[in-house]
């Protein structure tokens, strides 16, 4: 009979996951994190398409600029705070991005790490700031064919 995995950690630690595991709450947290097959496959298809649009974007610059002429477009004429989520930003970065002074690139978001569509001004690599999620499928399924 082989032993379970808890007779192996220590004392103090096997009651901190039983009182963990006990609290309703606990347990539906631990629900929320676990992903079906189908939240599975979407995330997969879209990063399939995330990585496609990155390697479209570097390896044709064309490209690349076609999709920043749409997101400045897009800012133009609906706003900054439609197509970007800028909680907090600097007057003047907003002002760059408003100017055309951006960067774009394919990265992790900053707070759901999932692969997104990036603006970076211009003079402040630090500064990264996500395009909203369905303006980024829009311009991913606008330029990238399937």
């Amino acid at each position: 009979m082989s032993d379970s995995y808890l007779d192996h950690i220590p004392s103090a630690e096997r009651e901190k996951i039983r009182k963990r595991m006990r609290s309703a709450e606990a347990y539906e947290r631990l629900r929320e994190k676990v992903k079906g097959p189908e939240d599975l496959e979407r995330e997969m298809e879209r990063s399939e398409k995330m990585a496609e649009l990155n390697f479209e974007m570097e390896s044709n610059p064309e490209l690349k600029e076609r999709v920043k002429s749409a997101i400045e477009k897009d800012i133009a004429e609906e706003g900054i705070e439609k197509i970007l989520e800028i909680s907090g930003i600097n007057p003047d970065v907003q002002m760059k991005i408003e100017q055309g002074k951006f960067l774009l690139q394919v990265s992790a978001h900053p707070i759901t790490n999932e692969d997104t569509l990036i603006i970076v001004p211009e003079g402040n690599v630090q500064e990264k700031i996500p395009v909203k999620t369905s303006f980024c499928e829009r311009y991913v399924s606008q330029f990238i064919v399937h």
